[in-house]
């Protein structure tokens, strides 16, 4: 298990280069199970959840070719179906949730998908149903074995169907998006999510030659087709990522550019930040965030205590809440952070209470934060990160701290954030990691 040691209270300057986002990664990279022509994906992070799915595409015999540290060529000219049923599949792909999303396009092409229960984040429930009822609106054969946890969908042939979608689901409208494109007939999905990373899957396939129409907004409608070609696809910066960073820098007083954002497709995450008094310019591409000794967080206009929530996009990602609830801490001013779609992320706040952090968790779902206004700062402790987003928020909040803190299990932090130490030591950050 890796250690970080972290030294706070240091300020940072520079610029830095978010990496390729992950979310959108282990969608497109389970794209390339739809042809049997070569496909060339830039920008892809190198990150624990990406490289385990790269490696079972390797496994399933996917040709994989890596022509530069950030370029791959994929062709699935060759799969191997019969490793679908091997123990050593089952043990790789329950061990990032995005293997979820392979089971789509090896339903749509080869007739047939199994999958075990996946694993990821233990944030709290996270439904598979969208997906599966979606299969099976579609025609598939759905199957689930209990006492292996085990995933089977079948079928001798999809056709098109209506569909009204229980929950905007990202990774259950981008599995019955993969599924519909070649199956028979008009698909129509009906409350489908719309995130950006969605719309790059998308974009992506009608590059291939699908037929995918209402790309963006909630009513998706796709004319199956009875092939796929191959294309060249770029990932869009990580918008986590860009957020995280945006936070690290008012925390720390810090000075700080971020390169070539896409801010067009960040949405409203950088107004959420600036509602807590963080001064944020947009340079062209580039956020730029100046050094400021204190931000003061506006109140709504009737002046009640600001809210902040998750939501669907366009809402307000809930990977960044975690983020939000560490930078206000440390704010002047109050804020209500409401984690509406995961009732295990807030847990780890009782960390941050250990830091000094005046935190009320009111339940699951809801934790008061009461700002200290950079006058009293965190103090050094041990942690353990437990999961992506809240590993980060803690290294936010050591790089904050007066004093040395330790990060156990930053095995977490590494499946979503590529090289963070390093990237963040060339800013002037202390971090070092022990193995």
């Amino acid at each position: 298990m890796a250690t970080f040691k972290v030294q706070g209270g240091n300020k940072l300057s520079g610029e830095i280069i978010p990496q390729g986002a992950k979310n959108e990664a282990l969608q497109i990279l389970c794209a390339v199970l739809l042809t049997s022509e070569e496909v060339i994906i830039e920008n892809i992070p190198n990150i624990r959840d990406v490289n385990i799915l790269i490696n079972l595409l390797e496994d399933l015999e996917v040709k994989v070719k890596k022509l530069n540290p950030n370029t791959y060529s994929f062709q699935a000219d060759q799969v191997n179906i019969d490793y679908l049923t091997s123990d050593d599949y089952k043990k790789k792909s329950s061990s990032i949730r995005g293997s979820i999303m392979m089971i789509g396009p090896l339903l749509a092409r080869f007739g047939k998908g199994f999958i075990p229960r996946p694993g990821g984040d233990k944030i709290g429930r996270r439904r598979l149903d969208t997906h599966f009822n979606g299969f099976k609106k579609l025609g598939a054969n759905f199957d689930y074995d209990s006492k292996e946890e085990f995933y089977r969908v079948s079928s001798s042939g999809l056709k098109g169907a209506y569909m009204l979608l229980e929950e905007a689901s990202v990774t259950g409208t981008a599995n019955i998006i993969m599924t519909a494109v070649l199956a028979s007939g008009k698909t129509t999905i009906y409350n489908a999510a719309c995130e950006p990373y969605l719309q790059q899957l998308c974009k992506m396939l009608n590059s291939m030659g699908a037929k995918i129409t209402g790309v963006g907004s909630n009513l998706v409608n796709i004319e199956g087709v009875d092939s796929l070609l191959g294309c060249t696809h770029k990932i869009l910066p990580d918008m986590i990522e860009i957020g995280s960073f945006i936070g690290l820098a008012a925390i720390t007083k810090s000075e700080i550019t971020i390169k070539n954002v896409s801010f067009e497709n960040l949405g409203i995450i950088p107004s959420v930040f600036k509602k807590l008094g963080i001064k944020i310019e947009r340079h062209g591409d580039d956020i730029y965030v100046p050094s400021q000794e204190n931000y003061t967080v506006e109140n709504f206009i009737d002046g009640s205590i600001l809210t902040i929530s998750d939501a669907p996009w366009p809402g307000f990602t809930p990977d960044l809440l975690s983020i939000i609830l560490v930078v206000a801490s440390q704010a002047n001013g109050s804020v209500l952070i409401h984690q509406k779609m995961f009732e295990s992320r807030l847990f780890f706040v009782d960390k941050l209470i250990d830091m000094g952090a005046q935190i009320i968790l009111c339940d699951p779902h809801r934790a008061t934060v009461i700002g200290l206004n950079q006058n009293s700062k965190f103090k050094a402790t041990t942690m353990v990160s437990p999961d992506i987003r809240a590993g980060v928020s803690l290294l936010i909040a050591a790089l904050a701290a007066d004093g040395e803190s330790t990060i156990h299990n930053v095995e977490q932090i590494d499946r979503g954030y590529q090289d963070i130490d390093s990237r963040l030591n060339a800013l002037g950050a202390k971090i070092t990691r022990l193995n």
